[in-house]
């Protein structure tokens, strides 16, 4: 792996490991539900990944940066769905066990919607990687594999992480059973809140003198 291949994959790995609404979801769906069906909400993060990858490459991030309109759209629907989960997560109630597998498909594709729609409708994601991946995308080559191959690591990595954290999510619900399940989705449930809070402060880059984005804010 070459120098710069390396360091991205650090830089992601920091990215991802740091909590976030996605890493947030995958500890509650695993302490909720188990390491089985947390992989649906984990397959829609991960393929969040790749659609703002594909995004950015199109052009999208660059031109959320420039439209006040298209971002401010994006963010309000962002800000909206973050609290919209944060409501629902305080408002839920423990499973009688913390790993029952969910029996309908309709529950399994909204913990997959949910992961999926986290992410895309945060238009700091999209400006992350705007920011973050033309450092490593060498312009005398053809960009479209150096992109895939970004994409590729990106994802794989989130997947390891996300699994991780479901993981932990399960371990603790099998050993302290639903009242930290009960806690956690209340705390996480703030957490969501606290994000939308932060996302509705967001001001596109450029838009005022001396206002610009923090990346630390987690994806």
């Amino acid at each position: 792996m070459s120098f710069t291949l390396l360091t991205f994959v650090l830089a992601a790995l920091l990215t991802i490991a740091m909590p976030g609404p996605t890493s947030l979801l995958a500890f509650s769906n695993g302490a909720r539900h188990g390491l089985r069906d947390a992989g649906f909400g984990i397959a829609g993060a991960v393929l969040s990944d790749l659609v703002l990858i594909a995004a950015v490459s199109a052009g999208l991030g660059v031109l959320l940066s420039t439209s006040q309109l298209l971002f401010s759209a994006v963010k309000w629907l962002g800000v909206a769905y973050l609290a919209y989960i944060g409501l629902r997560l305080l408002l839920s109630k423990a499973a009688p066990a913390a790993t029952a597998t969910i029996a309908h498909v309709t529950e399994r594709r909204r913990l997959f919607s949910r992961s999926f729609l986290v992410a895309v409708t945060n238009p700091k994601g999209y400006l992350f990687f705007t920011a973050l991946l033309p450092q490593f995308i060498d312009a005398t080559t053809p960009v479209l594999p150096q992109y895939l191959l970004l994409a590729v690591i990106f994802s794989l990595i989130d997947l390891v992480v996300l699994l991780a954290y479901a993981t932990a999510g399960k371990r603790c619900a099998g050993r302290f059973g639903s009242k930290l399940i009960a806690r956690m989705d209340r705390l996480c449930g703030r957490v969501f809140l606290a994000l939308a809070g932060g996302l509705a402060m967001l001001r596109r880059p450029g838009a005022c003198r001396g206002c610009d984005i923090s990346w630390s804010f987690p994806l």
